[in-house]
């Protein structure tokens, strides 16, 4: 996965950090998925780590494959997709196959598709899938792990 302009903004925003962040998406964790990869599509970085609990389990395809914190994955991301000349990321949800919540917690899993340009020219990962773990705080729902899984 090479979300090089997330991730950029991602390790940019980590100075962010101690400003006050919009809330989250409060109503659904569904709603708070969308509003993660909206903003990251559109560049809004703020509202995307807004999304994320100051502690976030991430595993992701490229090296170490295992993170804590959104910032420390963005900058992890930021670096490999420098390196592989990745640009013009974006993330497609497909409809969610399970939005479970139980209490004050939920699991989503769905379809996802991964669309770029590596050195100019148009890549992409199909079929692959986000599994994305939330809980609900004051704020609303948090993403407190998740995972992509390449197809």
């Amino acid at each position: 996965m090479k979300f090089a302009r997330f991730a950029a903004a991602l390790a940019v925003a980590a100075a962010f950090i101690s400003v006050p962040r919009p809330a989250p998406a409060a109503s659904d964790p569904w709603a708070t998925v969308k509003l993660f990869v909206d903003s990251f599509n559109k560049g809004d970085i703020k509202t995307a780590l807004a999304q994320c609990a100051a502690q976030t389990q991430i595993i992701d395809e490229f090296p170490p494959h295992q993170w804590t914190t959104c910032a420390s994955w963005a900058a992890a991301l930021d670096a490999a997709s420098k390196a592989e000349g990745d640009t013009d990321e974006i993330v497609t949800l497909g409809k969610p196959w399970h939005v479970d919540v139980t209490g004050d917690v939920a699991y989503v899993v769905t379809p996802v598709n991964y669309n770029f340009k590596e050195h100019g020219k148009p890549m992409g990962e199909t079929n692959s899938v986000l599994t994305v773990r939330l809980k609900k705080s004051a704020a609303g729902w948090l993403v407190t792990a998740w995972t992509w899984s390449k197809h």
